[in-house]
């Protein structure tokens, strides 16, 4: 009677649990990449101001962080896969409520609390787990390209939920109005929590060695780490001026853009920032992880802040869909290169700490770039994030162009 129980037990444990990971990225990707289109439509919607919009994305990153944070000292202690599965319980809670509530202070307590992404990337609870287990999985030569990999699906993911956040305005001429339509995706990013949920359940538990079982989070990194943290905050207060959701809004009002063809645009966008994530990963083999990130992000930035100030909608389109072949090329050699600078026993506090930081710093930003919508200076977060960045990159070269991870020495 149990036979059959076994085998499927078997079967689960010959799967390389990276299939599992995956998975449950593309999954979830796929859900932030239609939320982070659709919440700013329906918070407007539901009749509250661009501030308040800023206000909710800034809760939302600033809840993130907080719960990045406990991951990285639970992480140290506990085990990964059983942390993911609570993540993915609060992902299932999270889109249950946006479904439900109305309430302007209810809703920025759910933004706090939950895993709604206003940036449509891998800022959350799951990625400093996710990042631990794919290194504990893979030799230190495979690292930088399976987290290109690991990317790429997440990149493109992202994408086709951009697409699927006109689905509203699909089902509008049945007779389903908008608002309707965005809660039923909302509920549908519950389901897809519920489904990474059971991806996780079928990793199969790993005994950690005493050697594994550090007495702090990080020990012999951790200057490296916090220097790292602190660089990549800079950064992360940057983007947080033009996380998707406000982006979006940006072109909403600028250039009344409609939803369909945001959709659209986001599509391609995500698309050409997945495709870059194996260019990355053929390119840091030739000049290295941090000239990668560095000579990469330069010119990303130069085409956002060029596309501030373009006269014309194709022009902007044109300058962005530059910007996202470009920007995200750091993405997986950034967190090879955590990976690789710590030991083992760290390596989830590690990318814990220096996403947590990023969080902090991110949320920070969307609330003052939502001022500066609603005072209709909408062209300055563009800017202001370009000039930011350009000085991270910068500094981050200056620092770190000679710690070398152990496949470049």
């Amino acid at each position: 009677m149990h036979v059959p129980y076994e085998r499927k037990v078997r079967r689960l444990e010959q799967v390389h649990p990276t299939i599992f990971l995956f998975s449950a990225r593309a999954l979830r990707d796929f859900g932030d990449g239609f939320v982070a289109i659709l919440l700013p439509v329906y918070l407007i919607a539901l009749g509250f101001t661009p501030l308040q919009v800023g206000i909710i994305a800034t809760t939302a990153l600033l809840g993130s962080a907080l719960l990045t944070l406990a991951v990285g000292f639970l992480g140290a202690k506990y085990d990964h896969r059983q942390l993911l599965l609570a993540a993915a319980g609060i992902m299932v809670t999270t889109g249950v409520a946006f479904a439900v509530v109305h309430d302007y202070s209810v809703l920025l307590v759910i933004a706090f609390a939950g895993t709604v992404n206003p940036s449509a990337g891998s800022v959350s609870v799951f990625v400093p787990l996710e990042h631990a287990m794919l290194t504990r999985e893979i030799a230190d030569a495979q690292r930088t390209k399976t987290f290109a990999r690991y990317s790429l699906v997440g990149a493109i993911a992202g994408a086709v939920g951009s697409l699927a956040a006109a689905i509203p305005d699909v089902l509008a001429p049945i007779g389903l109005d908008q608002l309707a339509g965005i809660k039923m995706m909302f509920v549908l990013y519950a389901v897809l929590g519920l489904v990474g949920g059971l991806l996780y359940a079928g990793i199969p538990p790993r005994h950690r060695a005493p050697a594994e079982h550090a007495t702090a989070p990080l020990g012999p990194s951790r200057r490296i780490v916090y220097k790292l943290a602190a660089l990549f905050s800079i950064d992360a207060f940057a983007g947080g001026f033009v996380v998707q959701s406000l982006l979006a809004l940006w072109l909403f009002e600028q250039f009344d853009m409609s939803l369909a063809a945001a959709g659209h645009f986001f599509f391609w966008s995500g698309v050409l920032s997945a495709f870059s994530f194996p260019v990355a990963a053929w390119l840091s083999r030739r000049i290295g992880l941090v000239h990668t990130m560095v000579y990469t992000h330069i010119p990303s930035s130069v085409c956002l802040m060029l596309a501030a100030i373009a006269p014309t909608l194709p022009m902007v389109l044109a300058l962005l869909l530059i910007r996202a072949a470009l920007s995200q090329m750091d993405v997986p050699t950034r967190s090879s290169y955590v990976m690789a600078v710590v030991t083992a026993p760290e390596r989830a506090a590690a990318a814990s700490f220096t996403s947590v930081p990023r969080s902090l710093a991110a949320a920070a930003s969307p609330a003052l770039a939502g001022a500066l919508f609603a005072a209709s200076f909408g062209a300055w977060p563009l800017l202001i994030c370009g000039a930011l960045k350009i000085f991270y990159d910068l500094l981050l070269l200056i620092q770190f162009r000679h710690i070398k991870p152990s496949e470049e020495q």
